[in-house]
């Protein structure tokens, strides 16, 4: 019976394997990349959008963001959201449905918010504003009260449209009158804009933006002197009268009188197409969020029907992108919420938003810290959770990019969402915000989500078709290591244009070109192959992480580990061999303990958890870290000095004061056991958390081996799943490497699954020891690869891991080659040696863009191989297809640049075929030599207005074109040399 039962298991491995190396091989739709679909200001049509999605579909498209904005192309004819609009939205589901294809929908106009030219200024994001009035006691009569200015919005006044800007000036109501003795310094609390969430500048590209503001600033002996006392504040509020007058009798001495009101904070849609501008709806009151879903979404869903989570293709979920439109710090009913949730009455407070002190500095830094902490609950519960409620309840789920001028702190908007998504820019091109990938990835793994997509490459302006496959393949495989496992491409510009207007559309000068203008979108389904295939290993299973970083309770607050547990790339930086993920307070409350390891509902399990040296700490969360140790986890990190807030302050102090020496024991203690768990205090000279090697030494201690290990420049991540342990590693480096790896992991015989061609093998060369295995690995430039780890295993058929490939011969002959006339290529022409197109005196090739191909008959050198034989390109600009005697090898965009070509190579007159791409800015450069016929002034041109033909002289055509005749040329074309080389069978 138990050998039947085991039999049962292994057929069970067995049919698993089998079914996983079959979505390795062909991977379903769900491990599909996406793209950013963006419209350009009413430029769209429904032909336009069905043949960008049938391209997508070609070109192993699965999923789209749709968005649509105005950035540097002229308006088009159909107005956002008319029922011109809404009948091509509908359109664009239809055919999506149709082609298996996912829409995510932003929940705005533009691509960061949530609001439109329907959001009333009651509705939208609002700033407590005041004035200050010092008057004596010999004031008689009516006092007039100056009216609240607004604050100057942080992106200024160029995005309002005239109506708005008076809108935006008009729109003031009164909140409160308060009174108190002028104290003897004006001096006020640093930084008052940022504490009291006026702003909260871009943590990406502004200088100084604080990753997190202080728990407890020192304190400030010369603010004492400013000080206002709450026993002397009187509150005036009824006595104002509705031109602004006050009737008050002043009081013997020099008072100061604030006037406070509420304002618009000047955030607006944007970059919305011009018809969808307006302002940002309230992110703290739902009604005001109501009335904007019903407008847009509702609008929409009206038209489209609700979506069938259960049908393949269209619209699937919603879409908060990066946070871009500020802070606010009121809402209608503010005062209630504060009291309701806080326990106290904020009224007296209301001269700390301005700066003043109250009290004293440390009371109202407490007030500040509440104020914050109400203002993010509310963002959380009434904006991002009132979105996700309403998504469920339409079919559809909700993806949140939580980072950048966000006021509450990352990791807890983020664990909002069904689906945490983050940036990252193209290296070279753009911002580092590695860390918003980070956080994202931290949120999933936390809370159990499979997926971790990434708005993927995006760029600035000196991109300008820059960039291809082989280009990025480095930090495409950074972003899987660092456990992204979805690529949404920034960006794909619907192309509007004639399919003869190429590049064609472009978002001004913005994103990577992914899109069916691009030269080589022919050969893009041969890259997505390969992506596909790692977002399917990296979609199985869960992450595996030895560390979990805890934030500090509070917003603002941005999650990045200490520097010392990544490589010394800021722009990619790589885990180190003890991986990590941070932990909100929030999300920390569902942990459990599990054979002393710190485990999460959705199964996500961690060896230590790393406190952040910071002096507050509520109760609730002590208590809660309290629990963990007692069941026994091991927590390194100093304790808490005192709790934060006004909330239930002194007594709050003093419980925090308990339960620091119940489970850290006493000063004099580095280690104190509690429970079953342990406690190390541990506390960083400067950062937040202790360097990684402390924390991987105590991790050794503990009997706790490195995940992965080696000498050589490899990046790696680790899932796992029932039977199986998946690592991916990838060669950072642009040279060929040979290193042993040592992966924590001893299950079966390894096997190695490359992505490339979807080919498994057993690797014959590995030693295990201690429960860890090492193997000799080999890579090409920047080449990556799975090892899988796994039971029942077949048997390797190569004594070696890593075959050498011997060189059979060179392929010397003359190649023809046809270019397209269309781009202004000769249609036939002999190259007698391979060459660079530039170095060519034919201005129609030294210039050329596009696909070219080449053709050879050759012989087949004498190998007497019984192994694989390769068809080595040799240097390729910038990809390339191969075919060989009619049989189609596939598309080589990266090292190794060959094709196996075993089954298809004869012994004499072999027919090659090879289809080479290059970029773009050639094709741009040469045409700099015609007159300008493109985009000026904001319009379109004459001949294209009116349909009439070119007569420039020009081939290329795009919105945006930096290029000029004296910008410097791309290498481009096959230039070899092109070589036969094999394997001498099983050696």
């Amino acid at each position: 019976m138990i050998q039947f039962l085991l039999l049962l298991l292994a057929l069970g491995s067995g049919e698993r394997t089998d079914s996983l190396k079959a979505g390795f091989r062909n991977p379903p739709p769900s491990a599909r990349p996406g793209v950013y679909w963006y419209f350009m200001d009413g430029n769209q049509s429904k032909a336009s959008m069905t043949a960008d999605l049938e391209s997508m579909q070609r070109a192993g498209i699965g999923y789209v963001v749709f968005l649509e904005v105005n950035v540097g192309v002229p308006r088009g004819t159909v107005d956002f959201l008319s029922e011109q609009w809404q009948d091509l939205f509908t359109h664009a589901v239809r055919e999506s449905e149709r082609l298996g294809i996912e829409i995510t929908l932003g929940v705005g106009p533009g691509w960061s918010g949530s609001g439109g030219p329907w959001v009333l200024p009651r509705q939208s994001m609002q700033h407590l504003v005041s004035s200050a009035l010092h008057i004596s006691d010999t004031a008689s009569g009516a006092i007039q009260l100056p009216l609240p200015l607004p604050k100057k919005p942080f992106f200024g006044e160029g995005g309002l449209t005239p109506v708005m800007k008076e809108q935006w000036k008009d729109f003031y109501e009164d909140v409160a009158v308060l009174a108190f003795p002028t104290p003897a310094s004006a001096k006020k609390i640093a930084d008052i804009d940022e504490k009291a969430l006026y702003y909260r500048a871009p943590y990406s590209s502004a200088k100084g933006v604080k990753q997190f503001l202080p728990d407890l600033p020192a304190g400030d002996d010369t603010l004492q002197q400013a000080a206002i006392h709450k026993k002397q504040i009187i509150d005036l509020t009824s006595r104002l009268q509705a031109d602004g007058t006050l009737r008050w009798k002043v009081p013997k001495g020099t008072w100061t009188i604030m006037r406070f009101g509420i304002r618009n904070n000047g955030a607006v849609t944007r970059p919305a197409p011009f018809p969808g501008l307006g302002f940002e709806a309230d992110k703290l009151d739902t009604a005001a969020m109501n009335a904007h879903l019903d407008a847009y979404m509702g609008a929409l869903l009206r038209k489209t029907g609700q979506p069938d989570p259960q049908r393949a293709g269209g619209l699937k979920m919603l879409h908060m992108d990066s946070w871009e439109m500020g802070a606010q710090n009121w809402t209608p009913g503010f005062c209630k919420i504060f009291k309701k949730r806080r326990g106290y009455d904020p009224l007296p407070f209301y001269p700390v938003y301005a700066g003043n002190v109250v009290e004293d500095a440390e009371t109202s830094e407490r007030f500040l810290w509440d104020l914050r902490l109400t203002l993010q609950e509310l963002v959380l519960e009434n904006h991002a959770g009132h979105l996700k409620r309403y998504a469920h309840r339409n079919g559809m789920k909700l993806s949140i990019e939580p980072y950048d001028m966000n006021p509450t702190a990352d990791l807890e908007l983020g664990a909002v969402a069904d689906v945490p998504m983050c940036e990252f820019w193209s290296k070279g091109f753009g911002f580092n915000t590695t860390f918003s990938c980070m956080e994202a990835v931290s949120i999933a793994h936390v809370n159990g989500i499979p997926l971790v997509p990434a708005e993927a490459f995006t760029a600035q302006k000196n991109e300008s078709w820059k960039q291809y496959p082989g280009s990025m393949k480095n930090q495409g495989d950074w972003a899987f290591a660092t456990g992204i496992n979805r690529l949404v491409y920034h960006t794909f510009v619907n192309q509007s244009l004639n399919d003869s207007l190429r590049p064609g559309m472009t978002m001004g000068p913005y994103g990577v070109h992914w899109d069916r203008g691009q030269t080589w979108w022919p050969m893009a389904y041969g890259y997505h192959r390969y992506i596909a295939r790692c977002q399917f290993l990296l979609q199985q299973g869960r992450a595996v992480a030895d560390i979990l970083y805890l934030t500090p309770e509070g917003a603002p607050h941005v999650f990045r580990p200490p520097a010392s547990a990544l490589t010394s790339d800021e722009f990619l930086p790589d885990r180190k061999g003890y991986n990590f993920d941070g932990c909100s307070p929030v999300q920390l409350y569902a942990a459990q303990v599990k054979d002393n390891n710190i485990v999460f509902p959705g199964g996500a399990t961690y060896r230590i958890l790393v406190l952040p040296a910071f002096k507050t700490m509520t109760p609730a969360l002590l208590e809660k870290i309290r629990s963990l140790v007692r069941d026994g986890a091991t927590i390194v990190g100093p304790p808490p000095v005192t709790a934060p807030g006004l909330s239930g302050y002194p007594a709050s102090e003093k419980k925090i004061a308990a339960l620091v020496r119940e489970v850290w024991g006493t000063k004099q203690q580095t280690v104190h056991a509690y429970g079953k768990g342990k406690v190390i205090r541990e506390s960083p000279d400067s950062s937040l958390y202790p360097e990684y090697e402390s924390t991987a030494a105590l991790l050794q201690k503990m009997g706790i081996k490195e995940d992965f290990r080696s000498p050589g420049a490899i990046r790696y991540t680790h899932r796992i799943t029932a039977d199986k342990d998946i690592y991916f590693v990838s060669n950072r480096t642009e040279q060929p490497l040979k290193a042993d790896a040592t992966f924590r992991a001893t299950k079966g015989t390894p096997v190695l699954w490359d992505p490339l061609t979807g080919d498994t093998r057993t690797l014959p060369e590995f030693q295990k020891s201690n429960e860890t295995t090492t193997i000799p690995l080999a890579f090409e430039p920047n080449q990556s690869f799975f090892i899988v780890f796994e039971k029942d295993t077949p048997p390797a058929t190569s004594q070696k891991n890593f075959p050498q490939k011997h060189f059979a011969g060179t392929l010397n002959g003359a190649w023809t080659i046809s270019f397209d006339p269309k781009w202004g290529g000769p249609a036939k022409i002999i190259f007698d040696q391979l060459e660079d197109w530039t170095q060519r005196p034919e201005e129609g090739i030294k210039y050329y863009s596009g696909i070219a191909t080449y053709k050879q008959t050759f012989n087949m050198p004498a190998t007497n191989t019984t192994g694989k034989i390769y068809l080595d390109l040799g240097e390729v600009k910038h990809m390339a297809r191969v075919r060989l005697n009619g049989h189609d090898l596939g598309v080589v965009w990266t090292a190794p640049w060959q094709v196996d070509i075993t089954s298809s190579v004869k012994q004499k007159h072999n027919k090659l075929e090879i289809e080479i791409a290059n970029l773009w800015p050639n094709r741009l450069i040469g045409d700099d030599k015609f007159p300008d016929d493109g985009v000026k002034d904001g319009q379109w041109p004459e001949w294209l207005k009116e349909g009439k033909p070119r007569t420039s002289g020009r081939y290329a055509f795009a919105t945006h074109n930096p290029y000029r005749i004296d910008s410097p040329l791309l290498r481009s074309g096959l230039i070899g040399p092109v070589t036969i080389r094999y394997e001498t069978g099983n050696k």
